[in-house]
């Protein structure tokens, strides 16, 4: 009984894991809550009114989720810093409250300067925010001069709330909050794993669900790649270390979806093309039969179930010899003699099984420290040899320093202006639905300028904003009218759906504003002034402000969606043109490179494209040739960059593997790549440029290979794999993006 429910609550902690990746939302809900609570909890105490118990409440609330450096001591810094600009806000409001003019132009003034202090980085973003959302909080409650003192100490209360859920009950050290994100990795890396063995069995009717969920589940390991990425620097004891567990997350995402590819080829009639892993909605290739051979289809399933076990077992510390047993048959694949008998694509799947187990085993030992070696197979033991050659080998690296923009050209100077222009016509319209709640319309114009860049990305979020807090009205009808005034259950609803709030914020921001409008109509109920007609108030402002917010950003400095994403797009292009050289420079023998980091820089760059183009993609896009176009060229690049980022892996290898050597001809050979990389970045910058993309024989036939048919289980064949099919890509991005193909010489 104890080992089953052991066994339960490792499975429910690896689904919550992959869920919520290092526990991020849960946390952010949690410390939310538990601030605003025992700010409640003490003024309630001290016999406070609503109006003051509100007040505190969304200072709490403020006060938490404003902070967002992940070093402890700078959170305490910018904690202490927020306190006297949130007190400095609170008596402005209040003294300015009867002054309609003067209280207008200051909250313009203080919009402009809180976006601004974003050049400054996560405490000016921080402070920004503190002072604009406790500014309109002084708006909301009716701050006066006489009730000042009672809301500067709910004001300090709050922020001492907010230091001890942060700081005492529910900490998130940047080392904490990695090792919560590496085991994400492992159950993410699981759940893939389980949709690999979904696909090897689909029967035709279901084939394209089991890809989809394959292509799901790459995506998700790669978000959670991303995310380790990021916190790197902060949760590690040194760079050396960092780029340890930088490699191995690395080789087993590389791992893992090449895993993914073999299994399709394996299943189809023909090679499977990468953009079919890349490619939302596209249809499964034609199946080669119903099922997998027998033997080789058991033995095939038998392993992809062992090499999911291997991976969840990879993180509990598990380190039996029926687990050893099952790495070592596992690693064996990766010698050709233990190979089964079977086809040349099942033999490849074989050959992928083997990688990935050697991926779980560098991630155990760069993650747990060594391991036992007393069951080791010769497989195994150069398995082991080889990773501890190529921790050896890794040492930190500088990274260059970037041109920054100036003027209006820099991006927060130039949303300051576009958010004041558009706070300015918020408040003349919104004054003229109502003097009373006229700030309900600039607190929208405002939101819909945090983390976009472009009219489209406003637009888009304008809409989400609307349509949440349509259904959010209704909801909070239902609500009001279930608690009425009984003060201590709605303050209970208030905290349910702040957490609700917060845990799918990232998920959803439609679902986001829809809990905050719910919220609001609680509030209000609390306060005294629910009314239908305040709730359709609230409708009408926040059309107003997002209405504001997009006439402001199409007509001061805009920033085109298309100008955007072809910026962007440019910048996809050059890290890939980078990467693919800089890869293929040292597989030719050339000197040692940082070359996860430039992947890694490629991934983040195209990660960027794909949020700028949801405005283009987004189902109530008019424009449905345009949404096509945008999703094939954006899975095409995410085509090429598995191919670059798998090249990066292999060439990090070649100065600790005997078995891999330098080929010089590699250079020449990928040389068209790049020129036709470079020559779309060109057009792309400029549509009159004369650069053509170039077409010619394959990349094996340039090598001098007899029959161009690559020899599968061989480094430098996997090599010219993922040169052609980079290349290919490459070729394919042209026609959608209007660049004119030469036609093949001789």
């Amino acid at each position: 009984m104890r080992a089953a429910g052991r066994a339960v609550r490792a499975r429910l902690r690896d689904r919550i894991a992959a869920s919520d990746p290092g526990l991020l939302r849960l946390t952010a809900g949690l410390r939310t809550v538990g601030a605003i609570a025992l700010t409640l909890a003490v003024l309630s105490l001290l016999g406070a009114d609503v109006h003051l118990l509100v007040a505190g409440a969304m200072a709490a609330m403020v006060a938490t989720f404003a902070i967002r450096e992940k070093q402890l001591g700078a959170q305490a810094v910018t904690l202490a810093l927020g306190l006297p600009v949130a007190l400095a806000s609170v008596s402005l409001g209040a003294l300015l409250n009867t002054r309609v003019v003067v209280g207008d132009a200051f909250f313009v003034v203080l919009i402009f300067c809180a976006v601004y202090g974003r050049r400054f980085g996560d405490r000016g973003t921080a402070l920004g925010l503190i002072g604009f959302q406790v500014y309109f909080l002084s708006l909301f409650v009716g701050a006066t001069v006489d009730a000042l003192p009672e809301l500067c100490g709910a004001m300090a209360l709050a922020f001492c709330s907010s230091a001890l859920m942060r700081f005492a009950i529910v900490p998130a050290t940047p080392a904490g909050v990695l090792l919560r994100l590496r085991l994400a990795f492992r159950a993410r890396l699981a759940q893939l794993v389980s949709a690999q063995l979904e696909l090897l069995d689909a029967p035709a009717d279901e084939m394209d669900k089991a890809l989809e969920a394959v292509r799901e589940g790459t995506a998700r390991l790669h978000e959670t790649a991303m995310m380790i990425q990021g916190r790197l620097e902060e949760g590690t004891p040194d760079e050396s270390a960092a780029r340890l567990v930088q490699r191995r997350i690395a080789d087993a995402e590389v791992a893992a979806e090449r895993l993914g590819l073999l299994l399709l080829t394996a299943r189809t009639a023909e090679r499977a093309d990468t953009l079919t892993l890349h490619l939302p909605g596209a249809p499964a290739p034609s199946l080669a039969g119903p099922r997998m051979p027998d033997e080789a289809g058991a033995t095939l399933r038998r392993d992809l179930r062992a090499l999911h076990a291997l991976v969840l077992k990879a993180g509990s510390g598990d380190t039996g010899a029926g687990l050893a047993q099952v790495r070592n048959r596992l690693l064996g694949y990766r010698d050709e003699e233990n190979l089964p008998p079977a086809s040349a694509a099942l033999q490849d799947v074989f050959r992928g099984i083997g990688e990935c187990a050697r991926a779980v085993l560098g991630l155990r030992i760069a993650l747990d420290g060594p391991q036992d070696e007393s069951d080791d197979s010769p497989a195994t033991a150069r398995s082991r040899e080889e990773l501890d050659a190529e921790d050896a080998a890794i040492d930190g690296g500088e990274e260059a320093a970037q041109e920054e923009q100036t003027g209006l050209r820099r991006p927060t100077t130039r949303a300051a202006v576009q958010v004041a222009v558009g706070s300015s016509l918020a408040i003349i319209g919104g004054e003229l639905l109502s003097t009373q709640r006229w700030y309900w319309a600039v607190l929208t114009c405002w939101i819909v300028f945090l983390n976009t860049a472009s009219t489209g990305e406003i637009l888009v979020k304008g809409y989400r904003r609307l349509l949440g807090t349509v259904f959010g009205v209704v909801a909070g009808i239902v609500l009001a009218g279930l608690v009425g005034k009984h003060t201590w259950p709605a303050f209970v609803l208030v905290l349910v759906l702040i957490f609700a709030m917060f845990y799918s914020a990232p998920l959803s921001y439609t679902l986001m504003s829809f809990f905050v409008t719910a919220m609001l109509g609680l509030l209000y109920t609390l306060l005294h002034t629910y009314s239908l007609d305040v709730l359709l108030l609230r409708i009408e402002e926040t059309a107003l402000g997002a209405a504001c917010g997009v006439v402001a950003a199409a007509l001061v400095l805009p920033v085109r969606t298309d100008r955007r994403t072809n910026e962007l797009l440019e910048t996809v292009l050059e890290r890939l043109a980078e990467v693919t050289e800089a890869a293929v420079g040292q597989l030719s023998g050339g000197p040692a490179d940082e070359l996860l980091d430039r992947a890694r820089d490629l991934d983040q760059a195209l990660a960027d494209l794909r949020a700028a183009t949801q405005p283009l993609i987004h189902p109530v896009t008019p424009l449905r040739t345009r949404r096509h176009t945008a999703r094939y060229v954006v899975a095409l690049l995410e085509t090429c960059a598995y191919h670059a980022r798998t090249l990066a892996a292999t060439a990090e290898l070649l100065p600790t593997h005997p078995s891999i050597a330098a080929d010089p001809r590699l250079r020449g050979a990928a040389g068209r790549t790049v020129r036709n990389i470079e020559a779309i970045a060109a057009r792309v910058t400029d549509e009159h440029a004369g650069a053509r993309v170039e077409t010619g024989p394959s990349i094996a036939s340039l090598l001098g290979s007899d029959d161009g048919t690559p020899r599968y289980g061989r480094i430098t064949d996997r090599v010219l794999r993922h040169l052609e099919r980079l290349d290919e890509a490459v070729v394919g991005l042209a026609r959608p993006l209007d660049v004119p193909v030469a036609a093949p010489k001789g």
